[in-house]
Order: structure tokens, then sequence, then C-alpha cells
């Protein structure tokens, strides 16, 4: 699937370089650069109950061995192949379990992508949630990069918490309340600021 920016990145730029010193500077230096969505929900939640503590590039080989084990990365695929049929990919028992529980909610209807863009954000957190597996900072992240949601703020996330302190309180860590209120300034587009957040860490674009 081509990557694809969100329609809203342009305006929500502008908005919070218009109200935020900080901001301003991050959207001059990452012009033209933006959040993507790639691949399939199934496929997207598979990977990140695979990538669970362990390596990118760990995660990577056991991600090639597994899509390559099941042939199609499909909820039917995977239900189909079973815990026996995944043995030998270097999942552990518990990721294996998580990604048979995934499976099984896709295929039994307990969760239909094609119904999320008329569930509010904290609605599909929920449905998420009941996954083995996924917890509410998986299903943020997915809110962020494979539903683009603008205005999700990962209040639990070490990446954004470290650039908050270090843009705006010099380098002090803050209790979770003042993170809280900092993002207020940035409804509705906290996504964007995160993003944007994120990226001043990394050289590299932050993708899910």
């Amino acid at each position: 699937m081509r990557a694809m920016a969100p329609d809203y990145w342009l305006k929500a730029s502008r908005a919070l370089a218009r109200g935020d010193a900080v901001m301003a500077q991050l959207v001059r230096r990452y012009r033209g650069m933006s959040l993507v969505s790639r691949g399939d929900a199934f496929a997207t939640l598979a990977r990140s109950i695979v990538g669970q503590q362990i390596s990118v590039k760990a995660a990577d080989s056991v991600w090639s061995r597994f899509a390559e084990r099941v042939g199609s990365v499909t909820p039917l695929a995977v239900v189909q192949a079973g815990p026996a049929g995944l043995d030998g990919c270097g999942l552990s028992v518990r990721k294996t379990e998580y990604l048979a529980d995934l499976a099984g909610h896709f295929v039994a209807g307990r969760i239909v992508p094609a119904r999320w863009h008329e569930m509010d954000d904290e609605a599909v957190i929920a449905e998420l949630v009941d996954v083995r597996g996924i917890g509410r900072w998986t299903a943020e992240m997915f809110l962020i990069f494979h539903l683009m949601r603008p205005d999700v703020f990962p209040l639990d996330d070490l990446g954004l918490q470290k650039a908050v302190f270090q843009h705006y309180f010099a380098g002090e860590k803050q209790p979770r309340r003042v993170l809280a209120e900092v993002g207020e300034r940035w409804r509705p587009w906290r996504s964007v600021a995160t993003w944007y957040l994120w990226r001043s860490l990394d050289p590299v674009p932050v993708e899910y």
C-alpha cells in the first residue's frame, strides 16, 4: 500500500506554528515531511505484537519468518495455521497466543475496521485493548499511524515526554498532569504536535 500523508497536515502545521514558538521552529525544520500510513489494519497490529520487547532487527527477522509461514498475513490464515503452524518462527508462546487472539477478534467480527470511521478515539481504543497483548499505548500508536487520527496525545510515550521536557522545561521532568496541560494548547492537532516532537529527537522519520 502506498504511503499517504493526512489531508489535514498543512492546516494543522500552520495552526501549531502560529500559536507556539517551539512548534513554529519544528514546522520550519521539517517542512515537506509528515506522518504517513502504511499497510492494512490486521498486519499493522500483528506487527506491533511481534515487535514487543525485542529489537527492531530481531522483530524484522521474526516477522519475515512469520509472514513466510502463514503465506498471507490475514486473520484467517493465522487462525488456520494455529499455534503448531507458527512454531519455529521465533515467536514466544505468549506472542503466538496474542496473534491467535487478534486473528480471532477479526474473524469473529469483534474487530471491524470498516466501522472505525464512525467511532471516536476512545471507542476504537476500547475495542483494540480487548485483544490480549494490545495495551493503550499500542492502540494510541495505531490511531496515530494507521488511522491518522489528528488529536491523539499518548501521555505514556517516553519519547513524547522527553521531547516536551527538553523543549519546554529545559530538560527537567514534570508530572503527568503538567504534560497533559501542555498538550491542551495543541488541540485539535495533538497527534501532529506529537509527531514533530518525536521527529526533533530522531533524524529518522517516525513510522509505525
